[in-house]
């Protein structure tokens, strides 16, 4: 596994975004005990704004927010620019999760939750950022994934489908190219968890799923299967065969 320790030596600032007071001090305390910089936004609109000013190296975005939605706050900000959100919702609900990862969530956490697993949260968000930077440039000569309609450019990160571009986050992208290298291989759970997420345990098999279900919500439902109690797989496209350079898994 490659290194990505350096994070921890780097400064990082930390944008919370959470309309409840006592809760936003209390996560702001939790990210500067860890050595991090935090800024904090009671609103959707204000946190726009201070995403613009101080590029965050993380979002903790909360869904239910005055003036300006944490849906809304997050597509806005992602469209100025990329930038990991970690996106924390009232509900267990996973419309509502789906929601928040289709608007542009790298991974999500339901109230009440603990603190040190949302540091947990926020240094694997951290470390798969440096992760994919240190892949693109390892795989410079890694070629494009051609399934005729569906095509995945892994070096500039971009996936089109039918001719047009379809924006995914980087967790989505990352994947959905760790299934696309072998096409209709069955991967477990536990085994994306850890190429994709960088999580060592298997605590996070929900996210998976989430984020699986926000794939199939913007690429089709056919595109990767369900390996019932295993994992998923990826299913090309019937109109293409693959002409890839897959990356030894």
């Amino acid at each position: 596994m490659l290194n990505t320790s350096a994070h921890q030596k780097t400064p990082r600032t930390i944008l919370v975004v959470e309309d409840e007071p006592d809760l936003a001090t209390a996560i702001a305390q939790r990210i500067t005990a860890n050595g991090w910089t935090a800024r904090v936004a009671g609103d959707g609109a204000s946190a726009v704004r201070a995403a613009s000013q101080i590029k965050p190296d993380l979002v903790i975005m909360d869904i239910m927010l005055p003036v300006m939605d944490g849906i809304e706050a997050t597509k806005r900000i992602i469209a100025e620019r990329p930038v990991p959100v970690l996106m924390l919702t009232a509900r267990d609900s996973e419309a509502d999760k789906v929601m928040g990862l289709s608007a542009g969530a790298d991974d999500y956490m339901t109230k009440p939750f603990s603190p040190r697993e949302l540091i947990a949260r926020c240094e694997a968000l951290l470390r798969r950022v440096e992760r994919a930077t240190l892949i693109a440039k390892n795989n410079e000569n890694e070629k494009v994934l051609d399934f005729g309609s569906l095509v995945i450019d892994p070096r500039q990160r971009i996936v089109t489908q039918d001719g047009k571009q379809v924006h995914l986050t980087p967790t989505e992208f990352d994947l959905l190219a760790t299934l696309a290298r072998k096409p209709k291989s069955v991967f477990k759970r536990e085994k994306l968890l850890e190429e994709v997420w960088d999580w060592p345990d298997a605590s996070g098999t929900r996210t998976v799923d989430s984020h699986v279900k926000a794939l199939r919500h913007k690429l089709g439902s056919d595109m990767i299967r369900t390996a019932h109690g295993v994992g998923y797989a990826f299913e090309p496209p019937e109109d293409g065969n693959a002409a890839t350079s897959p990356i030894q898994q």
